[in-house]
Parts: C-alpha cells; sequence; structure tokens
C-alpha cells in the first residue's frame, strides 16, 4: 500500500516554494486597478475571470467546469487555471482537509468500537462505507472507509474519537488557515451539503499537495479495493470511487495516477481533484462542477492533465500554490472583503456571505494555536520525502457518485 519512491524532500524545497509565494503575492504591473491594491493568495492573475495561461497552448476546447486549476507539485507554480478562487460547494473533495488535519492524530493500528453516539449525528442521505455499532474497527480501516468509498459513517467515527464533530471542524478551519486557504468554510467534517460550506480549486489544490507529503494519505488515496470488516469474521470488500484510479464505469485508467479524491453532491455537482506523475514531474488538477455528467469531471481532468505533462516546458506561471504558514510560508492574506473585490466578488454556494475570511480563530497564530491545543492525541509518523506515486436533490451524496446523480442508486449514497 505504501510508496516508497524518492523525491526532493519538502524541506529542500522550501526556499523555492517561499520565494514563489513571496513573488506570487506583488501586485503585478499589468494588473487591473481594483486588483493591484491588494494581495490575491498566490497571485494577482488567479483572481481574474476567465482562463489563465501563459507561454503555451493547445488547452482543452471543450471544458464545462465553473472552476478547474492544473499546478506543478514539486514547484507549486500553477500553470494554468479558470477561476480559481471562486468559491463553490466542494462535496467529498472536503475529505482531504478532513484527512489533513486529522490523519496525524492516531495511529494506524488503533482499534476503536463504535458506538450508536458515534454515528448519530450523520446527515441523512450521507455517502456510507458501513460502519456499524459494536463492530472493533482500526483506524486503517476507518480511514480506507474514508478515502475509498467516501463514506460518512467513517468520517464521524473518527471525528468522535477526535474529541467531537465541533472540535474537528474547528480544527479543520484552523488548518485551512494555517494553509492559507482562505476561500475555504468549513460547517461539517465530511462535505455534505450544507449552508456556507464552500471551498475553491485553488484550495482543494493545496489540500492535495500538503496531504501528499504524508506516506499514508498517500497510500490511502492510491488504494484500489479494500477488505472492511462485517462484523465476526466477515469482510466485504469496497473499491475506490475514482474511476481515473479504478477504470470503473467505462473510463479509462489514468497512467500515473496517484489519486486523490473525487466528490459529487446534488448541489456540488462533481468535484475531483487528482495527482499523476510521469516522467520524474507530478502535477495536480482540480475540476469543480462541470456541465457534463456521468464521468464529465474526470474526463475533463484527465485531459487538463495531459494538456500540462505536454506543455509543462512552455508554461509560464500564472500563480503559485503557498506554503503553509507553520512551514515557512509568508503571510499573503487579504482581509475578507478585499478577497470579496479582488477576486470580482466570485460566485456562492449554499447560502455563503461571500467573505473568504472565517470567524473560529482570529489571524495566522490563532489558528497555529488551534491546530496546536487540538492535538492532544497527536502521534507524528513518518512523512513521505518522495514526489513519485506507488465523490438532484440537495443534501444527497452517492458512494458510487450516484453515477453522478444519473443512475437513481441511492444504495450507500457516498
Amino acid at each position: 500500500m505504501r510508496d516508497s519512491s524518492p523525491v526532493p524532500p519538502r524541506a529542500a524545497r522550501l526556499s523555492r516554494r517561499a520565494a514563489l509565494g513571496l513573488a506570487a503575492a506583488l501586485p503585478l504591473a499589468a494588473a487591473s486597478p481594483a486588483s493591484a491594491a491588494t494581495p490575491v493568495i498566490g497571485g494577482e492573475r488567479l483572481a481574474r475571470a476567465g482562463v489563465q495561461v501563459r507561454g503555451a497552448a493547445g488547452l482543452p476546447k471543450r471544458l464545462t467546469a465553473r472552476s478547474w486549476l492544473v499546478a506543478d507539485h514539486e514547484s507549486g507554480e500553477v500553470l494554468a487555471s479558470y477561476h480559481a478562487h471562486t468559491r463553490l460547494a466542494p462535496a467529498s473533495t472536503l475529505k482531504m482537509l478532513f484527512a489533513d488535519t486529522v490523519l496525524k492524530n492516531f495511529e494506524r493500528t488503533e482499534r476503536h468500537r463504535v458506538t450508536d453516539a458515534d454515528l448519530a449525528d450523520i446527515p441523512a442521505g450521507s455517502s456510507m462505507v458501513g460502519v456499524k455499532p459494536g463492530i472493533t474497527y482500526t483506524v486503517e480501516q476507518l480511514w480506507l472507509g474514508v478515502f475509498l468509498r467516501s463514506g460518512n459513517d467513517a468520517v464521524h467515527v473518527l471525528s468522535h474519537m477526535n474529541g467531537g464533530v465541533a472540535r474537528t471542524v474547528a480544527q479543520m478551519q484552523a488548518k485551512a488557515q494555517d494553509l492559507q486557504a482562505l476561500d475555504t468554510h468549513v460547517v461539517s467534517p465530511d462535505g455534505f451539503d450544507h449552508k456556507g460550506q464552500v471551498s475553491s480549486a485553488y484550495d482543494l489544490t493545496l489540500f492535495a499537495r500538503h496531504g501528499l507529503a504524508d506516506a499514508d494519505f498517500r497510500a490511502y488515496c492510491h488504494t484500489k479495493t479494500a477488505n472492511f470488516p462485517a462484523g465476526g469474521k466477515k469482510t466485504f470488500q469496497i473499491q475506490n470511487t475514482d474511476r481515473l484510479l479504478t477504470g470503473a464505469w467505462g473510463v479509462p485508467t489514468y497512467d500515473g495516477l496517484i489519486g486523490v479524491k473525487n466528490g459529487y453532491t446534488s448541489n456540488a455537482g462533481n468535484t475531483f481533484t487528482g495527482a499523476a506523475t510521469r516522467g520524474g514531474r507530478t502535477l495536480l488538477v482540480t475540476v469543480m462542477h462541470p456541465k457534463s455528467g456521468g464521468s464529465g469531471v474526470y474526463e475533463e481532468a484527465a485531459a487538463l492533465l495531459d494538456w500540462g505533462f505536454k506543455q509543462r516546458a512552455k508554461a509560464q506561471s500564472v500563480g503559485a500554490l503557498v506554503d503553509p504558514l507553520s512551514e515557512g510560508g509568508a503571510s499573503v492574506a487579504p482581509t475578507g472583503k478585499a478577497a470579496t473585490a479582488a477576486a470580482g466578488a466570485p460566485a456562492t454556494a449554499a447560502g455563503d456571505g461571500g467573505s473568504s475570511s472565517w470567524g473560529l480563530v482570529g489571524g495566522a497564530g490563532g489558528a497555529v494555536a488551534l491546530l496546536a491545543g487540538g492535538a492532544y492525541a497527536w502521534r507524528r509518523r513518518r512523512r513521505v520525502v518522495g514526489d513519485e506515486a506507488p465523490e438532484g436533490r440537495q443534501g444527497r451524496q452517492d458512494s458510487q457518485d450516484g453515477q453522478d446523480g444519473q443512475d437513481g442508486q441511492d444504495r450507500h449514497q457516498g
């Protein structure tokens, strides 16, 4: 399950990445007057409307997503984007932030006997892997349920182990602040449709990049199938819902794909963040809310990855994925009102008020403090130093992406 392929360690990349983040934060000479006065996370061009690309041609012609982004995992350079900071409902791609926040808090071999209380607050219509009260699970099995089947039941059990859903949500919001993912507002840990729960293509890519530095995160998101406890000595097989990884529903597997996370809800539509390695280079892609149903989100993601690998030598940076504040990243955060103005009042979802700021913890120092205080069960594990790689009606998730909401199969909605 683990990948041990070598890559330059994160520490060795900090100075270059920090420089990219600082440079990207500076107002550009060609910027419009409305945006030039206020730094934008990752660079001013990422707040502009329309496709942002420099030095390369041949972008896929039939992209229908409301927002997308392609970036280089190593350098953090954004190679092309479209409305990167537009805030939209994230669906289960938000589970990447959940993993970024909670994954290191428990050893994978730790065991937990599930109670009724662990499952009492799961929203109706949630995606489920099949966790049952009275059965003892390892932490590893629960995480497989999160990553493969997008199980909200597994998310809520881990959240209760972490001190409760409210505590976990607060820690996730603090983690987003530390990652400088200021388009994100967390309402629940599972990505379910809730009023005000939003993220962006830029933020989701930050979550994936940060998570892929962790050995367990990489292993879980790259796992295609696993056996899940059914009680006693019985198990049943679960399959990853990422079609580019498994080839399900007739989608060709993508050569070199690492993961990361797909999602679907009635409000969010289809969302997907992926990572793939070819020729020693790893690219990240996020696609949100394409018009095309079925497997469209995967087709558009694959097309963007193909473009990125083909044009990487020509494409010039239009922005950068910034470093976490806790890892030396320079703070380039504008205020909520300034961010909204600079981004041209990006679209909101589920009744969000439009601000990129959040109110649980004030400022970067508060974010780091909450993260530190919340890690009462913190146990650090080995982090990967490599870059090679080995989921209508409001409030509905589907474990097969609901055939992306088209085939009416609502079993284990996740």
